[in-house]
């Protein structure tokens, strides 16, 4: 189900105070990346995602695959860094940026 913007513009608010956690360099999505972003996107529900991308068309196309192979929904998109989310399906409350308080 796609994002409201309501629910987008709540998204972006808890991110504006995360720190990226995974970052992306100029291979792409390797195997390693793709098992860190889902360990991160399980216990943390919403991330920051850092590209070392220079090229913008590249790093939209790593954004899209990244989230088609995470199954997370891209929220943001802010020069190199994107957020995105995707929910736990047994969120953990010390963890998860969505169920922590700010």
């Amino acid at each position: 189900m796609p994002l409201t913007n309501d629910r987008k513009k709540a998204l972006r608010n808890i991110g504006h105070n995360l720190k990226p956690i995974v970052t992306i360099g100029d291979k792409g999505l390797s195997e390693g990346v793709l098992e860190e972003l889902n360990r991160a996107l399980e216990d943390h529900e919403l991330i920051k995602v850092k590209m070392a991308i220079p090229d913008r068309d590249v790093r939209k196309e790593v954004i899209a695959e990244m989230c088609t192979a995470t199954g997370a929904e891209l929220v943001q998109e802010i020069g190199k860094i994107a957020l995105i989310l995707r929910n736990a399906k047994k969120p953990n409350a010390k963890l998860s940026n969505l169920l922590r308080p700010c």
